[in-house]
């Protein structure tokens, strides 16, 4: 009987083998629930962001859709690869 019971404690279902197996499944999915929390911390306070002003809503569509304002005018600026800054003089600088 006492082997029986000996036998079930380390491992049958339920004894210290599963016990340590399911104690580590939830350190890891601690582990990832704290990731995940960080993300939705960041993720709620962008949406936050983004009800509160007008600024935020602003600044993502000129980001992310090169969306202007009536009545701006788009520059776009290119410098070649190969040029070299000019000095104060208008010199190519040394």
């Amino acid at each position: 009987m006492l082997v029986l019971l000996q036998y079930r404690l380390w491992l049958g279902e339920g004894g210290r083998r599963s016990v340590a197996a399911l104690e580590q499944r939830v350190a890891e999915q601690a582990h990832e629930n704290d990731g995940l929390k960080q993300r939705n911390d960041a993720l709620a306070a962008e949406v936050e962001d983004l009800k509160s002003g007008e600024a935020a809503v602003e600044e993502r569509a000129r980001s992310e859709l090169g969306m202007i304002k009536p009545g701006e005018t788009f520059y776009r600026v290119v410098e070649p690869e190969d040029a070299t800054p000019a000095g104060p003089d208008g010199d190519a600088a040394p």
